[in-house]
């Protein structure tokens, strides 16, 4: 029999716009996906309706049903697969009622509505559609824009995008009859306002497996990724530092452009604290602040606390004046090894605080033609964290109160290249008995780059002058000094290729040989204080420099030549870089009379540098530096790290350092299903892991083993350890990962961290984030949720 159908032309409603889909979500409820409604899907690309055609045009409605009854411009009723659409509003049901004059449905039956993205399902349904008020009886429901849903007694649709929802379950979970999904949120009732951003459930209870983990009299949550005030769930830490504790953090949505979070805390070995973060953005301006407080520390009796700040922004009426600061303190030395929230971040033990003006400035009418003028001022401090159970004591750089500088630069369009720079700067120590004061330095160089393509010659010269004024006279008894020193040198390089082929792939092969000539003659610096410089690391790329040194105060004589090799292998066609071999090292054509260590360097030949990176096998990147000491035939230092990362949510890190007769370490990192330990290691030789989470079906029902270990060969202990596991149940992930660091070479801290992740709802976590210390400490770690690479959320909104 053909069915019926009748077209009615009335007002459309308009559709607000939907939020990018996940890589990785629940799938949909069965009965969503087969339903029956053979009606489209409302996908993240579907565009809204004009504003015109909601404002006054009209969409039709279109009936459809095996039976049609009723009279023209009053009532229609449909029997028998019975559908009812209008704009992004769709309807099945057994019986459909439609009065005109009012605009309403009644539908009765096993009634199915798609109502924009949400799904309905229930025995009874009355509606008015164009103003979308009404109620549904018995209903499951699945939200399209939280991807959870789940049943209730009676839904009270409030317009568009308001709804009461009565003795709801929620959960993101699949709801199978008889069976308990492993999360839900049950509640009295259930108040939504997509337009505010704001759901409110009284009588609130959260369970897991069945057992209740949370219950509240009021939640209130964010109903779809914007932000909102309300309480986050509450965290419960354990470490052996600071005991069992419990925070019960808070979000404010101060405005759009700045928030807060305060999270009070209860640990029972050191009493109740408080963190404050803040966070703003104001045009031309932003910033954040964060403070932890503990007004009384249960084990020292001491008030504990840390500070952090930092703040950047312009004033447009100054001519593009900008400034920052960065502020970083703590209450004492012991603090950073209390574990004390504020402190993850706080090794090495020195804490800078800094604030600085800068402008910037092009002078185009200036004989020397366009220049770009820098003026700067900045005082820097430091707090150095003393460990009061080692009688080692670390000595603390000098701080700048303040710094002035100005720097000139040319802009080109000429054949030199050259530059000015000239500072004041006052040091203050915070140790008395060292020696302070001011210095005053100019630098400038000039070069005349050469070149072309495949080679350039860039010769240069260079003025390094500085005055001393001291608060105490110097070793040689003058509290007033000054130096200059001039230095010389030629740098050239060629860049040759040939095509060639290797591995199976046609490749372009480099040649690139770098020849460095540098002349700087000896100034006796040894009686001047020494404010700011440090040797320098010795490595492929500062074995190029003309000093061994960095900041202005001490500057090497030189007479040397440094020479370098490397070689590339580039995959032909896509230019990508499989492989890199160097090679350098430095010849002195005379004795170096200033030294790091203050003993005169007579060796001829420095150490040699050799460098390799090769990614030829797919997945697989290998690398590795060495320092090579030919007079002792001994490597000084080496670093080499593999990784390997055969699909998503893969990867395998392994690193080994050693500095001679200091340290040497070996690293290791993993992130892995367990399920894959038993495939064959084939895939070791390039063989392609297959995605472990290419859809909502694949992400589900898998234990992935994640940690690191840094184990010191020289001291035979494990310095810092990361081990746990994750698990994605599709709807759920817990994740409990252990933590164990070294503060000093016999005393370590534990922590235990624990993470719920409830999709759709929020994270309950235990202890600190243990996301973000996996994603500091895995090279390569991903987040389950988004295989391509996502890194975790630190986010404090809800």
């Amino acid at each position: 029999m053909a069915r019926a159908c009748a077209c009615l032309l009335l007002h459309g409603l308009a559709a607000p716009a939907l939020a990018q889909e996940a890589a990785c979500r629940p799938a949909a409820p069965a009965w969503v996906r087969e339903g029956g409604l053979q009606l489209p899907w409302v996908s993240p690309n579907t565009a809204e309706p004009s504003a015109d055609a909601a404002a006054g045009g009209e969409d039709p409605i279109l009936v459809e049903a095996d039976r049609l009854i009723g009279q023209t411009g009053q009532s229609l009723r449909a029997e028998g697969r019975a559908t009812l659409r209008r704009g992004l509003l769709s309807l099945q049901a057994d019986r459909i009622e439609y009065r005109q004059d009012d605009d309403r449905v009644h539908a009765l039956g096993t009634v199915r509505l798609q109502r924009e993205d949400s799904h309905f399902l229930g025995t009874e349904l009355d509606l008015q559609t164009e103003h979308q008020e009404g109620y549904f009886l018995s209903p499951r429901f699945y939200l399209g824009r939280t991807q959870a849903g789940g049943r209730a007694e009676r839904v009270d649709f409030i317009g568009r995008n308001r709804m009461v929802v009565s003795r709801a379950s929620y959960s993101s979970c699949d709801l199978v009859d008889g069976e308990t999904p492993a999360w839900e949120l049950s509640t009295r009732r259930v108040r939504l306002d997509f337009d505010a951003n704001e759901g409110l459930a009284e009588g609130a209870v959260l369970r897991f497996q069945g057992v209740p983990i949370l219950a509240l009299p009021v939640m209130s949550f964010p109903v779809t990724d914007a932000r909102k005030s309300g309480w986050l769930p509450p965290m419960i830490s354990t470490s052996s530092t600071t005991g069992l504790g419990v925070s019960a953090p808070y979000y404010w949505n101060i405005a759009p452009e700045q928030d807060m979070t305060l999270t009070p805390t209860l640990m029972s070995k050191r009493g109740a604290a408080l963190e404050t973060e803040y966070r703003y953005l104001q045009p031309g301006w932003s910033g954040e602040a964060n403070l932890f407080a503990l007004p009384n520390d249960l084990q020292t009796g001491q008030q504990r606390w840390a500070l952090r700040s930092e703040q950047r922004g312009a004033f447009a009426a100054a001519g593009g004046l900008r400034y920052d600061w960065s502020v970083l303190r703590v209450s004492d030395g012991d603090y950073w090894k209390d574990g004390l929230r504020g402190a993850e971040s706080l090794t090495p033990r020195l804490l800078s605080s800094r604030g600085r003006l800068e402008q910037r400035r092009r002078l185009r009418a200036t004989p020397l033609g366009e220049v770009e003028q820098q003026l700067y001022a900045r005082v820097q401090r430091w707090q150095l964290l003393q460990d009061s159970g080692s009688s080692t004591r670390i000595m603390a750089p000098y701080q700048r109160a303040p710094q002035a500088g100005a720097r000139w630069s040319d802009l080109g369009g000429g054949p030199l290249q050259w530059s000015l720079q000239t500072e004041v700067n006052q040091f203050v120590h915070a140790d008395a008995d060292q020696i302070q004061g001011s210095r005053a330095h100019l630098l400038g160089q000039i070069a005349l780059p050469l070149g072309d393509a495949g080679w350039r010659l860039t010769p240069r010269l260079s003025l390094n002058s500085a005055a001393y004024q001291t608060d105490r006279p110097m070793s040689d008894g003058r509290r007033r000094a000054h130096r200059t020193i001039p230095g010389f040198s030629v740098d050239s390089a060629w860049t040759l290729e040939r095509e060639t082929a290797a591995f199976g792939r046609a490749l372009v092969q480099t040649l690139e040989p770098r020849l460095l000539y540098a002349l700087t003659p000896w100034r006796d610096q040894s009686t001047l204080p020494d404010f700011d410089s440090a040797a320098l690391d010795f490595n492929a790329t500062t074995v190029f420099s003309d000093n061994i040194f960095s900041g202005i105060d001490r500057v090497s004589d030189a007479n040397q030549v440094t020479a370098g090799l490397t070689t590339r292998y580039l995959d032909r066609s896509s230019g990508a870089e499989l492989a890199r071999f160097g090679i350098a090292q430095r010849y002195l054509l005379r004795d170096q009379r200033i030294t790091a260590d203050g003993v005169p360097l007579s060796n001829r030949f420095s150490d040699l540098l050799l460098q390799a990176s090769i990614g030829v096998v797919p997945d697989w990147t290998l690398d590795t530096s060495m320092q090579f000491n030919p007079d002792t035939d001994r490597l000084v230092r080496t670093v080499t790290s593999a990784r390997w990362s055969p699909g998503p949510l893969r990867t395998l890190y392994a690193s080994h350092r050693l500095k001679r007769g200091s340290s040497e370490q070996l690293a290791l990192g993993w992130q892995w299903p367990l399920a894959d330990l038993g495939r064959p290691l084939t895939g070791l030789l390039g063989a392609r892991v297959a995605p472990a989470a290419a859809s909502a079906g694949d992400c589900r029902g898998r234990v992935y083993g994640v940690g690191a270990l840094d184990y010191s060969l020289r001291d035979r202990r494990l310095s810092g350890a990361i081990v746990g596991f994750e698990y994605d149940a599709g709807c759920w992930i817990g994740r409990v990962v252990a933590r164990r660091q070294s503060t000093s070479a016999q005393n370590a801290s534990t922590q235990l961290m624990l993470q719920l992740e409830l999709v759709g709802l929020s994270r309950l976590s235990a202890g600190s984030n243990p996301l973000s210390i996996l994603k500091d400490n895995i090279p390569g770690y991903q987040l389950l949720r988004d295989p391509r690479g996502a890194t975790a959320d630190n986010s404090g909104a809800p």
